[in-house]
């Protein structure tokens, strides 16, 4: 028999295919572009802490809008056009200046030299021996200075010819010009040394020998070294950290944080008033949802294996990561995102009289409530994974990788394994699983693989060794994402598709992922990357007990149908019994509990 395509959904498709592929070469960078641009991980936490309340926000008010003014479409399409152009402009967020680099100079019995402490010495050694060649470059000299060295200074560099020169002996600070040698940087036990060519520098105007007699006590200092060399400075400084406080009196960060925004409400309004769209089209055939879903694994997967490849291509052997090919791919790939759902038909067959009224009755179920509470657990745990993996992956790249990385090619393996290994065989078998296993089940299935997930990176010693673990990601988003999106969708109430699917994705970002970004940023500054992911994988185990007990607690001493499975109350809406994913309790067509929900087997 030959098969068929149903064209009505392949605008659905294609929308899911571009739209994750336009933002996966994107997204996932932000939080390690945030730290190359100078901030913290407590400024990454707290961005990331606003960021889904203010989705939170967006989602449910323009669903509302949606579906009060039937504006599906418009706001579709807006929200498509506003988040290509907001993550186009974040290309042009400059960063922060770097500080210049700290410096030890040594002084001792007739030889001195300038070192750089560093566990990435080999590295930066390798590249300013290929960029500098035999050069030697002037710099000049900023030090800590005790009333010994100032000693030294006045009787052996300047051999007593500069009047009152004992009376800086209670300067805390001493400057002075010196060169130092490119040619032969030695590297020993995690320091480089920078050899000053026949011990001359410059002090008060004069020329100098450096002579630190071995009598003498041993002249050590630190130091801020300008040699006014861009590229030797990008070397050997670190990033400037940047603490919230201070960020929030800062332009730049407000240029970028305000274009994050932006991106945000932009994609929280396509993803919520998207699967509104998409369950609409399938009408009865809720079953469908993964295999549409699907599809923005596939071009996720496909774009962020890209991006990571060409990102690190473009870099070369660069301190920084260049990231303009990413922004160049969300704009271009955005805009074939609107032409394609610009095809898309969608019909709003019901309408409710009062949306809020409707919806706030989902909050009169004991089941619904469980469901919005598990919607926060599983946030806490995602926005560990967003927002602070690749800074964990980065951190242990330097640790055990040294001079060879390909950190962000890793990054985009992880990404594109997520997506085809993880997410697109269980989004194409959501469906099949859901109605195995039912909803509750699936609930309870993926916060243990959240444990699971987060002991084995806790464990993680060669970041290499996390292209496995990845797989989880089919649990753990693939699994929870159509239950989430087919479960709110179950228990709408005609007419309030659109702002169910927003209250429950804002319950998600806003307050879960939301919260995990927080904890998260303070745990990676106050312990550790990989005991934060630890105390997450434990606390994934203790959630899941406890939902687990609640579940079974509810199915033995609530409501359940002839099969003795628990059931949730949906607040008037009526599930054919055709569904092939859930079935309506077999009683009388119009039976309702006391709350005046009618009984939809959830289970």
């Amino acid at each position: 028999m030959k098969p068929t395509i149903n064209k009505e959904l392949l605008p659905m498709k294609a929308h899911y295919f571009l739209f994750n592929a336009g933002t996966a070469p994107v997204v996932p960078f932000m939080p390690t572009l945030a730290g190359q641009l100078g901030y913290s991980p407590a400024v990454v936490g707290t961005m990331y802490m606003i960021l889904p309340i203010i989705g939170m926000l967006a989602k449910p008010l323009f669903g509302y809008i949606a579906d009060r003014f039937h504006r599906h479409r418009s706001l579709f399409l807006g929200g498509q056009v506003l988040t290509g152009i907001a993550f186009f402009l974040i290309m042009f967020v400059p960063g922060l200046e770097k500080p210049l680099p700290m410096v030890e100079f040594h002084c001792h019995n007739g030889v001195s030299d300038v070192r750089f402490c560093t566990p990435f010495g080999e590295c930066v050694e390798a590249n300013l021996e290929k960029y500098y060649g035999n050069r030697t470059l002037d710099c000049e000299m900023h030090c800590e200075a005790q009333p010994f060295m100032w000693d030294v200074v006045c009787k052996d560099w300047l051999l007593n010819s500069v009047e009152n020169c004992s009376a800086n002996r209670t300067n805390p600070y001493l400057d002075f010009g010196t060169s130092i040698s490119m040619k032969a940087v030695v590297g020993e036990t995690g320091c480089m040394f920078f050899m000053v060519p026949h011990d001359k520098g410059l002090v008060a105007g004069k020329n100098v020998t450096f002579t630190c007699p071995a009598g003498k006590d041993y002249f050590k200092t630190n130091c801020t070294m300008d040699c006014r060399e861009n590229y030797l400075k990008e070397q050997l400084a670190e990033s400037a950290v940047i603490n919230t406080s201070t960020a929030m009196g800062m332009s730049e960060f407000w240029f970028f944080f305000g274009l994050l925004i932006v991106s945000w409400i932009g994609m929280a309004v396509v993803v919520s008033i998207g699967d509104a769209i998409c369950f609409g089209i399938l009408g009865e055939r809720h079953h469908l949802y993964g295999k549409q879903r699907l599809c923005g694994s596939l071009g996720g997967g496909i774009f962020a294996l890209l991006s990571g490849v060409l990102v690190d291509k473009m870099s070369g052997s660069e301190v920084d990561k260049n990231y303009t090919v990413v922004f160049w791919m969300a704009l271009i790939i955005m805009g074939f995102d609107v032409f394609a759902s610009s095809k898309l038909k969608h019909v709003q067959t019901h309408l409710s009289t009062n949306i809020v009224k409707d919806v706030g009755q989902m909050f009169l179920s004991v089941r619904c409530v469980i469901f919005f509470l598990w919607c926060v657990a599983i946030g806490l745990g995602t926005a560990l994974i967003w927002n602070f993996l690749f800074i964990y992956l980065e951190q242990l790249d330097k640790e055990f990788e040294g001079c060879d990385s390909s950190i962000k090619t890793l990054e985009g393996l992880v990404l594109g394994i997520q997506a085809f290994g993880g997410e697109l065989p269980f989004f194409f078998l959501s469906g099949w699983i859901l109605k195995r296993i039912g909803h509750v089940n699936a609930m309870s299935l993926v916060l243990f693989g959240f444990g699971v997930r987060f002991i084995l990176y806790s464990m993680l010693q060669n970041p290499w060794y996390i292209l496995p673990i990845e797989l989880l990601n089919g649990v753990t988003f693939g699994i929870f994402y159509a239950t989430m999106a087919s479960y709110a969708s179950i228990v709408a109430p005609p007419g309030t598709e659109a702002t169910m699917q927003s209250l429950v994705g804002a319950i998600f970002e806003g307050v879960g992922v939301s919260m995990g970004s927080l904890i998260g940023g303070l745990l990676f500054e106050s312990v550790s990357a990989r005991s934060t992911f630890e105390i997450f994988g434990i606390a994934a185990f203790i959630i899941f007990v406890v939902h687990v007990s609640l579940q079974m607690f509810l199915q033995r001493n609530g409501n359940t149908d002839e099969n003795g499975k628990g059931t949730v109350s949906s607040a008037s809406a009526s599930v054919p019994a055709s569904s092939t994913v859930e079935s309506v309790k077999p009683k009388e067509s119009d039976s309702k509990d006391a709350d005046g929900f009618r009984e939809v087997d959830l289970s």
